[in-house]
């Protein structure tokens, strides 16, 4: 009979991450009033604007780090539960090419879509990193093979957005 992880100790990671859901959602909302009371404040350092929302991205996502690797822990030694959760992770790491893609749409770059596509491209690192160390604590053949195909095709997403990034500039400041 399999080890199945305890309903306490999933519970926890539930709790974990509707507190982490609703801390995050408060931050962005407090950051949304911030655009809309101090429109000229953005518009005259929309860089720093910009720069401020990128760090709050990268707290929510190191937010979230707690919970999955908390998750990671409890679930560990259920082949079941991993492998439902490499199945999860490989949903997520089909998002990055689906992200390049829908950045080509010009509609799309526009208000929130377009943010939460940069945002997610963004998170790609993190991403990997979180990949890396789920296939290094997975114990189970097909969870390892399912967090393998996520982590490649993750990693080579990353791979043609920098070669992309290094193939379309521009070129110089001048």
């Amino acid at each position: 009979m399999e080890p199945s992880p305890s309903r306490l100790q999933l519970r926890f990671v539930q709790a974990s991450y509707a507190m982490v859901a609703v801390v995050s959602a408060l931050l962005i909302y407090r950051r949304y009033l911030q655009y809309v009371r101090n429109p000229q404040d953005v518009a005259a350092s929309s860089g720093m604007y910009a720069g401020g929302d990128l760090l709050l991205e990268i707290f929510i996502c190191f937010l979230f780090l707690a919970p999955t690797v908390a998750l990671m822990l409890v679930i560990r030694k259920s082949e079941s539960a991993y492998t439902a959760y490499a199945k999860v992770l490989l949903g997520l790491s089909l998002t990055a090419p689906l992200s390049v893609g829908l950045l080509t749409i010009p509609v799309l770059n526009q208000w929130y879509w377009g943010d939460a596509i940069i945002f997610r491209l963004f998170a790609m690192p993190l991403v990997v990193v979180v990949l890396i160390f789920s296939r290094w604590l997975t114990r189970f053949a097909r969870a390892r093979r399912l967090i393998s195909y996520a982590l490649l095709i993750e990693g080579l997403t990353f791979i043609a957005v920098i070669a992309g990034l290094f193939l379309f500039s521009k070129g110089g400041y001048g």
